[in-house]
Formats: C-alpha cells, structure tokens, sequence
C-alpha cells in the first residue's frame, strides 16, 4: 500500500480517485455482444460459451436430475452454514415490508402506497475466479418476498458444463428453479432481451466484471432497469490508535482478494497504527492461496494518515465507500457522523466478511463513489410502488376549488373542467 501523510486538499481528491478503465473501447466490446445475442439468440449464447467459458452445455437450463446431484455433493456443514445465513438475511429483510397506510390529507381525500413485486426479474451469479453463492442468498430472499412472479439465475458454467453446487443449493433454498448455465455479457443480453431458451426478464440485479457491469449499464439505457451502477468491489477502514492492527489488515485483504481491480484505503489518525498494519499485511498476505490477486489490489490501495478525527470523516465522506469499518474507540458517534458509505460496520468484533455472508445485511452494495446517491439492494429493490387517491362527493368539494385555480394559472382548462364538471354535478344533485 502507498501510505500518504497529512495531503494537501488537491491531493486528497487526487488520492480518492477509483482506477479508471477506458470506456470507449469496452462499450464498443459488449455493444457487440449484446446485439449479437439480441439478434440470434441461443446460437451466439452457444458460441460464446464456449469462447469465454470452454465449454458448451448440452442444455444451457439446469435439470431437476443436476440440481439433486449438486445438493447431494454439497457437504452437510457448508449446507448449514448456508442455510443459517438465509435464516438470518431472511429475517432482516422480512421486517423491511410494510402495510400500505392511508392518510387522509384533508377531510374526503384518502391517499396511500402499495408495494407490487416486480414480475419477472433476473439475477446473475458470477462463477469465474469465485462461485459467489453468497450473493444467491442476498439477491433471492427480498425478491421472494417482494412477491416476485418469476424469478431466474444466470451463472456461467465450469469445464464440465455445470454450476458449482453451492451455487445449485443456495438456488433451490431460496425457491429459484429458473437457472441457467450462461455467464458474462452474454448472460445479461439473454436476460434482458430474451432468447428461446431463456425468457425476458424485467430488472437484472447482481455483480460482475468491468464487462458484465457495462453491459447492464447499456441494457438500462433501452429501458431495462437494474439494480445499481457497480463497479468493481472496495473497503475502507477508518482506524485510531485503538484499532487492532492485525484485525485491520485481515479486513483490508478480505476485500484485496475479491480481485486485481479492487481497492482498499485505510484513513487513520495514526501513523504508528499504519505502520503497525503495513507489517501485519505482510505476514497475513504470504500465507494467502490469492495472495497474487490481493497483492495487485493492494498497489491500487492507500494509507492516508490525517491530523484529526473530523479530517479522517470529512475524507470518508468524500470516498464513499461501499464498505466502511469503522475501527475506533468511538464507533458509534462516529458512525452518526457517516453520510455516505454503503454498509458500515462498528467496531473491532464487526468484520466486512461477516456482513457480506451472514449477519442479515446486503452485501449487494454502491460502489465507485455512487454510495453518495445510492443504497443496497432491499426488497425495496425489488418491488414498484404504486400510489392511489379516492375522493368522496366531500373531499372533491374540499379540494376542487384548489385545483381548479392551479390549472386556470397553468392554462390547463382541460384539466380545470374535468374538476369543475364534477362539482356542477354534484350541485345539481346529479351524483
């Protein structure tokens, strides 16, 4: 890691910068890829599976005979494991549904909100260097229980033409049947635009590479929503003199190991702390079996060492991580000062990996500095909101006059008369 001290204003925003990539060439890439699958289907799925994956599945669908292959594969703890963390994230996401409540803004006027599960939504798995079953959980649970009709997986398939089993367990758990072994753009192109073999879907929630990112932010440019622009995955650690420094480098290379392109920052008012975690890295790193990729993150990563606690927030505020551990001895009013973060955790006993497994929260998160205007996926995520008004004979009377006059001032007379006829009813009696 470069350790920076004291940076000036300009450095800081310098400092804070994610690694750029060129877009022009990429979109010009999976441009083509999309409108290649959009135009002939299932037989360019075919062959770019078999270019980018090496393989070509027999039938790109997952059968009910792979599905209790795979569960029978799975060892029984690993299950447990999975099965305690949908137990958890089900819970947490269970209590973010709410009743649809009337208000009545004035007397006759009744007006209220009521959540519609997105009917069909896809969600893509990414199964190269990591099968990230993980993330079947945190995208599956809140779709069930926004009330998703139609709920498919895409996930691309290994050298034997199958999904990893943990993948195929963590699925079925949550009730996903729908799954199908097509990955990278392609995947996404399949979802969005439909092809015989796999059906359309309407949003597209899920992580990915600097590919599969660009592709659903072209999709979302025709029409089809998706979770959240993403990039690629990142922490920061916000650390005093009472941080555990050993604690401290393990949370910057759980997050290291994710890939070359991820990013770690460590803002400490401590340089001895720093210190302390540049030599814990070191030993921690060695003994990792990704220790290559997690040795590239961390030459994109920082240590900013400030003068203050406000400074080290102000400058937090600024990256808007799409993880933050806050590793202080005032955890809890610091976090009270946190505007922008995707998920923060508190504390030295609060590790990103818990949180991106299985304390109940997303790990589906903003990244790249969108956590400024974005959130996690919820279930919020995966419902549309439509709002309702019913007036009685009453509450047109109340309201109308106003109405009428904000129409007349618009020069909307249209709008005006379908009031004001109303309400020359009603004082004819005619209602």
């Amino acid at each position: 890691m470069k350790i920076v001290l004291d940076p000036s204003p300009l450095q800081r925003k310098e400092l804070l910068q994610r690694p750029a990539i060129d877009a022009t060439a990429l979109q010009a890439t999976v441009r083509k890829v999309l409108m290649d699958v959009k135009e002939n289907g299932d037989e360019a799925l075919q062959r770019y599976t078999q270019q980018f994956d090496g393989v070509i599945p027999a039938i790109v669908a997952v059968q009910e005979e792979e599905i209790r292959e795979a569960i029978a594969l799975l060892p029984a703890g690993l299950k447990q494991a999975i099965q305690q963390a949908a137990s958890n994230i089900r819970v947490f996401h269970e209590k973010q549904v709410q009743a649809p409540e009337i208000v009545e803004t004035m007397p006759g006027v009744q007006c209220w909100r009521r959540s519609i599960g997105i009917e069909k939504v896809g969600l893509y798995i990414p199964g190269g260097t990591a099968p990230l079953f993980s993330t079947i959980l945190m995208l599956g649970i809140p779709a069930a229980i926004a009330g998703c009709k139609e709920i498919i997986l895409c996930s691309p398939p290994n050298k034997e033409g199958k999904l990893h089993p943990a993948i195929v367990f963590a699925a079925y758990l949550v009730g996903i049947t729908k799954m199908y072994k097509v990955g990278g753009v392609q995947a996404i192109a399949a979802m969005a635009y439909g092809t015989p073999s796999i059906p359309q879907v309407y949003k597209i929630f899920g992580p990915g590479n600097q590919y599969v990112t660009c592709a659903k932010q072209l999709i979302q440019q025709e029409g089809i929503a998706i979770d959240m622009p993403a990039g690629p995955s990142e922490v920061c650690v916000l650390a005093d003199e009472s941080a555990n420094a050993v604690f401290v480098a393990a949370d910057l290379l759980s997050q290291a190991e994710h890939g070359a392109d991820s990013q770690v920052l460590l803002v400490s008012t401590s340089a001895g702390v720093v210190e302390q975690v540049q030599s814990a890295l070191d030993a921690q790193l060695a003994l990792l079996p990704r220790k290559e990729i997690a040795a590239l993150a961390l030459e994109n990563s920082k240590a900013i060492i400030v003068k203050d606690m406000e400074e080290a927030i102000a400058l937090v505020n600024e990256y808007a991580a799409e993880h933050l551990i806050i590793s202080c001895k005032e955890e809890d009013a610091i976090a009270g000062k946190i505007v922008n973060a995707g998920s923060i955790f508190l504390g030295n006993y609060s590790p990103e990996s818990v949180g991106d497994y299985a304390s109940g929260t997303n790990h589906t998160l903003p990244t790249n500095g969108f956590a400024k205007a974005y959130s996690g996926v919820s279930v919020d995520s995966f419902v549309k909101k439509i709002t309702y008004q019913k007036l009685s004979k009453e509450g047109l009377q109340q309201i109308g006059k106003t109405v009428e006059l904000m129409a007349a001032a618009e020069g909307l007379d249209a709008h005006k008369n379908a009031v004001s006829i109303r309400l020359a009813a009603i004082e004819r009696n005619e209602l």
